[in-house]
Formats: structure tokens, sequence, C-alpha cells
């Protein structure tokens, strides 16, 4: 599905937050949305599923703005894993992921094989069906985070919107997810669309990046050719060094400022 937004631009609190903001974010591919802290990159992805609807501009899907499909016909195709979640105490792992078939049920249908199935395959897919009969509050910090993210998958997405996906996970656990969601992208060719710190990794696990600085996006395109350490520089006031790992992948490594 094609997703596109057309001078966006955001105002809150008095404060603007984005301006005549463009984009398409191409169909099957992972685009990764890095920038400083308060340069709107949170706000963007809210908008693309209308969690934030305080916006001027349009946003369409395959051509529809999307505030004319509604919330449900929406959620059966697009999905996020905000920031901000929370969930009941006594939760257990398989009734989280069940959530995200709400949007196909009907008002007063139960669970159907298909339900079963996409639940099913969101806990395979995540490494948890050993974990189905935990309760959350239980897990440790990876194994909630995969719980969040196969809630989503449960819901099938054509696109699936990630908001800091790995944040305040350790590096075990921040690759553990970051495989997860390439390996989604690769089976199901889902759009990726996420927000993430981690320039190395934006490196890495997309296709494309957009840059947001000064309420616009200051940059777009291959990771490999954006992603430098003049880039660095120029949006963190850092600077930094690259080294090629073993695999032969350049990573960037900031110093100071």
């Amino acid at each position: 599905m094609n997703l596109s937004i057309e001078k966006i631009s955001v105002t809150l609190g008095g404060k603007e937050i984005l301006r005549d903001v463009s984009c398409d974010f191409s169909a099957g591919k992972r685009t990764a949305i890095i920038g400083s802290n308060g340069a709107g990159k949170s706000t963007l992805l809210k908008i693309l599923c209308l969690l934030n609807e305080k916006f001027s501009g349009t946003v369409t899907l395959d051509g529809k703005d999307i505030r004319t499909l509604g919330r449900k016909n929406l959620s059966r195709v697009m999905a996020i894993l905000p920031q901000e979640r929370d969930a009941p105490q006594d939760t257990t792992v398989r009734q989280l992921v069940s959530f995200g078939r709400f949007p196909h049920r009907k008002f007063f249908g139960g669970e159907s094989a298909e339900d079963t199935a996409a639940i099913s395959n969101a806990l395979e897919l995540t490494r948890l069906t050993d974990f189905e009969n935990r309760q959350v509050a239980s897990l440790s910090g990876g194994e909630r985070q995969r719980a969040w993210l196969a809630m989503t998958l449960a819901q099938r997405p054509k696109i699936l919107l990630l908001d800091e996906p790995t944040t305040y996970l350790d590096i075990a656990h921040q690759l553990e997810v970051m495989e997860i969601i390439a390996n989604v992208n690769k089976k199901f060719r889902t759009t990726i669309i996420m927000v993430l710190h981690d320039i190395n990794h934006a490196r890495l696990y997309s296709d494309e990046v957009l840059i947001v600085k000064d309420k616009r996006i200051f940059a777009a395109g291959d990771p490999k050719k954006i992603l430098s350490a003049q880039m660095l520089g120029e949006v963190f006031n850092v600077k930094a060094d690259t080294f090629k790992n073993a695999a032969g992948d350049e990573i960037i490594f900031p110093l100071t400022k």
C-alpha cells in the first residue's frame, strides 16, 4: 500500500513542531525516521495513523485521505507500537496479543479460526509461544517488548509503525527486536516505518531514511549514503568517526561535541 504525506504542519501548545512536510513511504520497505529530541519524529508517526489529528495537510493511503477511511478500517491495514503503553497487571501474553485482533472482529463475535491463527503466528514470529500463559508484568524488558510487538503483528498490518522499538533494552535485546522486524518485512513485505535513535540501527536495518531537523525533512534516501559522520555533525552537533566491522558494514561512532 502506498502511504504519502503532503504539506503536513503541526503546532502544539503554541509551538510549531512540523512545517510543510511532504514525502512518500515506499511500499514493502523499511524506513527509519531519525533526528534530535523534540524534532517531531513521534508526532509525525502518530499523524500517519491518526493518533494525532491536530495537523494541517493530507495523509493518503493508496490515494485516499486517511481521514475518510475511519479508524477501524485504518487499523485493519495499519498498526502502531507507541512508546507509551500499559496493560492490566493480570494480562497474559496471549491476551495481550489477542487485543491486536479487535479491528477484525465483528461487534458480537468471539475469536475466529483466523484470529487464532494470527495470534499463534505472532507468538511464533516473536518467539513467545512458550510464554503465552505468562503474565506480561512478569516478563523481562526484552520479552515484554516482544509481546507488545506481537500484538501489533496479530493485526496482520500492511503498514507497521514503530516508535523507538529498542528504547530501554540492552544490546542483545535491541538486536533481537531489530532482527524480528527485519524478518517480518522480508517474510510478509510489510511496510515498516520506525523512529530510531541508534544511527547504526538505521544504517543496518532500513532501506530508506528520513532525517527531521528544524521542523522539516533535512534529508531523505539511502541510509548508507545519507548517514555519515558529517551528517551527525550537522544534525546532532557531535563529532564522529567511521570504521568497518567484521561483516564489512560501515559503522558510525559518535565522539564528542
